[in-house]
């Protein structure tokens, strides 16, 4: 009598311990293509109105991004910067060359694609292809109708390429 029961309670538990096994499996499988950890979107916000997009960084620190403004009134960018350091103070500036007013002027839903080196710890950036360089963008830059300074500032995380 007690056979049949015992054959039963076998088969229970080998037909769940198999399901288990291949749901562990299948989560293995994700785990390591990465599925529940994507990577980051590559964009900043640098301020109400002025964003950036298709960031692109190179081994050697170089940030190439297009700056996409949006706010009501031209604005003209004067210099920017790339920093791991949190603070805009120190922030080695890369300043615009288009003379004479060396500025340029960015019209209202426009956008301007900018080279910049990004810099840690006060030296330039380096690092392996692949790895993960998270930072901050700084903008300077003023507003046609005002000529009043400005600076954006937002963090960027970015896969090297």
């Amino acid at each position: 009598m007690a056979g049949p029961r015992l054959q039963a309670a076998m088969e229970y538990i080998t037909t769940y311990g198999w399901a288990i096994l291949i749901i562990a499996l299948i989560l293995a499988a994700l785990f390591y293509l990465h599925v529940f950890n994507p990577s980051p979107s590559s964009a900043c916000v640098l301020g109400a109105g002025i964003s950036c997009t298709s960031l692109y960084l190179t081994q050697n620190g170089v940030l190439t991004f297009s700056l996409l403004q949006s706010t009501s009134t031209p604005i003209n960018i004067t210099a920017a910067g790339c920093n791991t350091n949190s603070t805009i103070s120190n922030t080695i500036m890369t300043y615009v060359y288009n003379p004479p007013s060396n500025q340029f002027e960015v019209p209202i839903e426009g956008n301007y694609t900018m080279t910049i080196q990004c810099y840690s710890s006060g030296k330039a950036y380096s690092g392996s292809v692949g790895s993960l360089y998270q930072g901050y963008l700084i903008l300077n830059y003023t507003k046609t109708n005002s000529n009043l300074p400005h600076s954006g500032y937002g963090s960027i995380d970015v896969k090297i390429s």
